[in-house]
Order: structure tokens, then sequence, then C-alpha cells
């Protein structure tokens, strides 16, 4: 089965970017809650899943929470037909989170370099992406990170929150 890991927008603003997303047009929006990719999608079989959590477990209680505040917008055209929501504050945190993730599950290094984002538009055409870029590039909210998701993507359903995760290591100061 495919399997992600990342941080979950807290509500009220994951519900609020995914109605945007949804707006701008985006058929992902119904099967993708609004979340800062930590892990990308990597297969696990069932019987590997308790495995994969424990060594989740391990990462997040070694962890301490952070704050993020995500502001503007950005994209990675012309790479990708992205639009996304930027990551401005915890670029820094979430950055050592996804290498000790990468580490834990013995995961290769991603082709393209850690940036933490929201997507909001994903493979649109290019006037739809300019206006996802347009409309949230003052959107802007702060929230504590206190905890990573295990999501599981289910043909038909889409992706869902299998099991979190706390993070549960000291604060740093």
């Amino acid at each position: 089965m495919t399997f992600g890991v990342a941080i979950a927008v807290p509500e009220p603003f994951g519900e609020r970017l995914r109605a945007r997303r949804a707006s701008f047009g985006d058929p992902a929006a119904a099967q993708i809650p609004s979340h800062i990719t930590l892990l990308p999608p990597d297969q696990v079989t069932e019987d590997g899943l308790d495995d994969l959590a424990a060594r989740l477990e391990h990462v997040a209680a070694r962890t301490a929470p952070f704050e993020v505040t995500l502001q503007g917008t950005g994209t990675f055209r012309p790479v990708s037909p992205v639009v996304f929501v930027a990551v401005s504050r915890g670029i820094a945190e979430a950055g050592v989170l996804a290498a000790d993730l990468r580490a834990a599950l013995d995961a290769p290094e991603p082709l393209f370099p850690f940036h933490p984002h929201v997507t909001v538009a994903h493979h649109l055409d290019d006037a739809a992406l300019d206006h996802a870029y347009a409309t949230l590039e003052d959107f802007g909210c702060d929230f504590d990170v206190t905890e990573v998701a295990l999501y599981l993507h289910r043909e038909g359903e889409g992706w869902s929150t299998h099991r979190t995760f706390a993070l549960e290591g000291p604060r740093p100061g």
C-alpha cells in the first residue's frame, strides 16, 4: 500500500486551503488533506506497517515541537505545474525532521532539495495556476507542530490519516 508522512495543516486553516484548492479546479483537493510533506509517497506492505510505525514513533519521540508560519505563495514552474503556500518559519526544523525520518526508514534522498510547502494547485492549466498564485498571495497563518501523521492511500478514497505520532523531544532554550 502507498504511504506518506506529513505535517497536517490544522483547522480551520487546513480546510480553508483545501476548499481553495477545490475552487481552483484541482480534482485532487477532495482526496488530499492540506499538509506539508515530510516523506513523499512510498510503498509498504500490510505486514510492514508496524515496523514503519515504530520507526516513525522513535523519530517523533526525540523531536521537539516547533512553530510553523505559512505565508504567501510560490511555484515550482516551469519544472513542475505546482502552486503552493510557502512555509516561512519552521523551514529548518521541518528539514531536520524530514532528514531524520528518511534516515530512520533508509529512504533514498529526494530528487529535489527539500522545500516544505502546502500544495494548493497541481496539474492545472496556466490560467488556473496563475489564479491560485494571486488568490492566496496574502494568505498567512501560524501553528504549532506537535505531531506528524502517517497517511495511507486507498484507491477510490484518497489519503487519510492512519496514525499520528507526538513530537516529544525537549524544546530548545
